[in-house]
């Protein structure tokens, strides 16, 4: 083979990082600190920053404390809440991608169509709508857990003629002043949207499911004299943070993944989220509907203290009959009661198992199409990170990788994870790496086996409706183990683990 025919075969790119939200943003950085400049990000929206670019509806916040919902790397002193709303989430984002010189590796408006392994090359050939494949040494798929919208598949549906809104989506253009609405979706959206949009509204219907856990929140101004010394002391604010990590996974994680050793933690929970909803709810009834029938931990819950009040609102009324069909004008719940609407909006989340695990099809040794083999065995990824038959793919929105609850833990942990393998691909002189088969099998058995004492198996979930479950039943998406556990495993997995070629 001559010089000129394998400067043929040299990729367009070392690495193409699918999606620009946190996720991708932190994956990049990692490869620019192990030197890869030759860097191509790809994102099907405008503008970088994922979910915090797309959804833009009345009263999105973290929901969690900004001290953890941020890169420990790059602390923002400058958090105006405790609970950052979203136009700061995406300001940070910004922040981030300027400092880190990355918005020059980013090409928006492009769509993925799939990414194929190359085997002869070794190389993947990602496929854009309407443009040449690109190819690249490394493929990262960084495209968030939650951003393929989910639109309900009621009966009627495309006959409404009034506005349709879903919050992923939302229309700042559209007054709801007077307007008689319906919200179909009471989780983790909603309880931010109702209070907002509630007094605007002539009439608020809230079509509810299932049942939220909601615990008060404890949010409010970071006075400025906190933030200047966060600013001139940043181990102020580290400690800040490890204060509300620490929180954070006593209550959250520690009760979820060991219900089974400290089942007092989740009916600790319970209780008080009970009685959240007695203090702000009087009428028994309303207040029965409101509480779920599911252990809590089983779908994620949520913080606010201004959500169970909408509901005693003259003009806002909870339904919880289940929806018969929707008419042209109209909403029909199974019991025959029909309510006119002229505007319906959609807080019903995101598919994630269905159209997300992968969000585009890719394609490996062989033929291997990842979304047609997890759906046809299990959901698995070694690591939360790598797939066998698929060389050189960082997955890093996959099974078992949300590790904690903070979303930045989980991109913390991948980088470290992939710093540790390109690390020692270079160590190796190597061009390629693919997790075995049999380290990955040995992983998946551990995961499932620790799973075992989390409430998903010792609780109460089966009317949760929880997206932490596949559609085989099983609860794949989290780690099952302690924070600190699954960061230290990132830097110590074993190498041996790995195939380098």
């Amino acid at each position: 083979m001559g010089k000129a025919e394998r400067m043929e075969r040299q990729p367009d790119y070392e690495a193409i990082v699918i999606g620009t939200g946190f996720g991708g943003m932190g994956a990049a950085i990692e490869l620019k600190r192990l030197g890869i400049d030759s860097l191509l990000m790809l994102d099907r929206n405008d503008d970088l920053g994922g979910t915090w670019h797309v959804n833009t509806y009345p009263g999105l916040a973290v929901d969690i404390a900004s001290f953890t919902y941020s890169y420990s790397f790059e602390p923002n002193p400058w958090w105006e809440r405790l609970y950052a709303r979203g136009a700061e989430l995406k300001k940070y984002a910004e922040h981030v991608a300027e400092k880190y010189d990355l918005r020059r590796h980013m090409r928006f408006n492009t769509a993925v169509q799939q990414a194929v392994w190359d085997e002869t090359n070794r190389l993947w050939s990602v496929h854009v709508q309407g443009g040449e494949p690109i190819t690249a040494r490394f493929l990262l798929t960084a495209t968030g857990f939650l951003s393929q919208p989910k639109k309900p598949d009621i009966p009627g549906i495309e006959s409404f003629k009034g506005k349709v809104i879903h919050t992923a989506a939302w229309d700042h253009d559209y007054p709801l002043e007077g307007k008689r609405a319906a919200v179909i979706g009471t989780g983790a959206t909603a309880v931010q949207l109702l209070p907002k949009i509630a007094p605007q509204l002539a009439r608020l219907d809230v079509y509810q499911r299932t049942a939220i856990w909601v615990t008060p929140k404890v949010d409010g101004p970071i006075p400025m004299a906190l933030r200047r010394l966060f600013a001139a002391l940043p181990a102020a604010q580290r400690s800040a943070r490890l204060v509300s990590s620490g929180i954070l996974e006593a209550i959250m994680v520690t009760g979820v993944l060991y219900n089974k050793q400290l089942p007092m933690l989740t009916r600790t929970m319970e209780r008080a989220c009970k009685a959240h909803i007695a203090r702000q709810i009087k009428d028994p009834e309303l207040r029965r509907k409101l509480t779920p029938d599911y252990s809590f931990g089983c779908k994620r819950p949520t913080f606010s203290n201004t959500y169970y009040p909408t509901f005693n609102r003259a003009n806002v009324e909870l339904v919880t009959e289940g929806i018969e069909r929707i008419e042209p004008d109209a909403i029909v719940s199974r019991d025959g009661s029909r309510r006119p609407i002229d505007t319906l909006i959609l807080a019903t989340g995101f598919s994630l198992w269905e159209e997300n695990f992968p969000a585009i099809k890719i394609v490996g040794r062989q033929g291997k199409d990842l979304g047609a083999w997890w759906r046809g065995t299990s959901f698995q990824a070694y690591e939360g990170v790598a797939v066998p038959g698929f060389p050189n793919l960082f997955c890093l929105n996959s099974p078992y990788a949300y590790n904690g609850l903070s979303f930045f833990t989980t991109i913390e942990g991948q980088m470290k994870h992939i710093a540790r393998l390109v690390g020692e691909l270079r160590r190796k002189s190597a061009h390629s790496f693919e997790v075995s088969e049999s380290a990955n099998d040995a992983f998946v058995a551990d995961m499932k086996q620790r799973v075992g004492s989390s409430v998903f198996v010792n609780g109460n979930c089966a009317s949760s409706r929880s997206y932490y479950f596949n559609q085989h039943g099983e609860a794949t998406l989290l780690r099952p183990t302690s924070t600190l556990s699954g960061l230290r495993q990132a830097s110590r997995f074993p190498l041996k683990d790995y195939h380098f070629a």
